[in-house]
């Protein structure tokens, strides 16, 4: 999530610790260790992920503009309150097939129009906990690439794996509104939906030579609006088949700056997770910063291979 998110503050920064990566993997995913070990022996092209989300880096710092022109205000001028009936981006009707039934919604960190609405995406929100900003503009990599822009590409590819399976997918925004959703709003999206899966899509902005993708999970939390304890076990468990699927497919290694060489990562100050009802995770791709994530998050193919990695671990997930 680039700062994944959407609803993210930076986190304050972290000294990379050096544990042997082949042990965080094991302890990680059994499986996903060997299948990496292989693909490096084979010369392959893996990358990893950065500390993003709602975690979106401030207004201000990604200055590359997005590529994908915004939408209109409304035609009453005013711009989406909040407080309306979240309105998903509406799925395909569902095929037949071993996820018919499930409810799938995909959060594509930031909007590409972000960029242009900055007084409205810093308004303060409500995320159980405190109050936060709207929303971000998200990263982007130094040649312009940018995180919106990654996470919609991301999102389409999953839409379109999850659907063949039989799933009902939904988005949370698809390029089809000024701004946002705000982070409150992006979580009422998915429990309005009734979601047996959330899954926020994010790229982080981190520090050159901080690399690998880390899966963001839900703290326990209650507080205002806040309750998380009925999510925190189901959260870990999407989390954890996401990150070793993510392994296997990509080649990427779990972050090297984030979450002590597992991939995996607990916070308590994310919105879209502290309002969320149903299981829900965050993953941060890749660090859009170093030059050599960057390189796999332009890469077409690689895009692919993510999307491909999410989705099997959500479909594990949803099966097991």
């Amino acid at each position: 999530m680039s700062y994944a998110g959407p609803d993210f503050e930076p986190p304050q920064p972290r000294r990379p610790r050096r544990r042997p990566l082949t042990v965080a993997l094991a302890a990680l995913v059994p499986g996903a260790l060997l299948g990496w070990l292989v693909f490096e022996a084979v010369g392959g092209t893996g990358g990893s992920g950065g500390s993003g989300g709602e975690t979106g880096a401030a207004v201000g710092t990604a200055t590359a503009q997005s590529s994908t022109p915004a939408t209109s205000p409304t035609d009453d001028g005013k711009q989406p309150r909040t407080s309306e009936k979240p309105t998903p981006s509406p799925s395909a009707p569902a095929a037949s097939g071993p996820l018919k039934g499930k409810v799938i919604v995909i959060d594509p960190g930031h909007n590409p129009g972000n960029f242009q609405h900055t007084a409205e995406i810093n308004r303060k929100v409500d995320i159980g906990t405190n109050r936060k900003e709207c929303d971000t503009t998200g990263t982007s990599t130094n040649s312009g690439y940018t995180e919106a822009k990654f996470t919609l590409d991301v999102a389409h590819r999953m839409r379109a794996l999850l659907e063949k399976q039989g799933a009902t997918v939904k988005l949370t925004q698809d390029n089809d509104r000024p701004y946002g959703p705000c982070v409150d709003e992006r979580a009422r999206i998915g429990n309005a939906a009734h979601a047996d899966a959330v899954v926020s899509v994010h790229a982080d902005g981190s520090g050159a030579g901080n690399r690998g993708f880390h899966v963001i999970l839900p703290g326990s939390v209650h507080a205002g609006a806040a309750d998380t304890r009925p999510i925190v076990a189901p959260s870990r468990d999407l989390g954890e088949r996401i990150a070793g699927n993510f392994v296997r497919v990509t080649g990427s290694a779990p972050s090297n700056y984030v979450g002590d060489g597992t991939g995996l990562d607990t916070r308590t100050d994310l919105g879209g997770l502290n309002l969320s009802t149903v299981p829900k995770v965050f993953i941060e791709c890749g660090n859009m910063r170093d030059s050599k994530d960057a390189a796999l998050l332009t890469s077409g193919a690689w895009r692919q291979k993510a999307a491909q990695g999410i989705s099997e671990g959500i479909v594990s997930f949803l099966r097991g």
